[in-house]
């Protein structure tokens, strides 16, 4: 199968990307140190539940399904191997 310019291994490098940017933003976003008794944001009281199955949680469930849903924006699409980001 002819590649053009692309070299060996190609795909599989852009999937590689894909996935090491992936896990890069997850550990970025991840929680770190104590987890609060309070939301950072609302200042709602975070459950003894939530603060033992999440640890380093910060936000309560409400605010945290807020930021959820601002984060399905994020589109997991790597652009760095795409053909519309290489002619621009």
């Amino acid at each position: 199968m002819a590649t053009g310019w692309a070299g060996d291994g190609a795909v599989q490098d852009q999937i590689d990307a894909t996935v090491a940017d992936a896990v890069k933003r997850a550990r970025s976003r991840a929680a770190k140190g104590p987890s609060l008794k309070r939301c950072e944001e609302c200042d709602a009281k975070i459950p003894e539940a939530r603060r033992k199955a999440v640890p380093g949680v910060r936000l309560c469930v409400a605010c945290q399904s807020a930021h959820d849903e601002e984060e399905k924006a994020f589109s997991g699409y790597n652009r760095r191997g795409s053909k519309d980001s290489q002619l621009r």
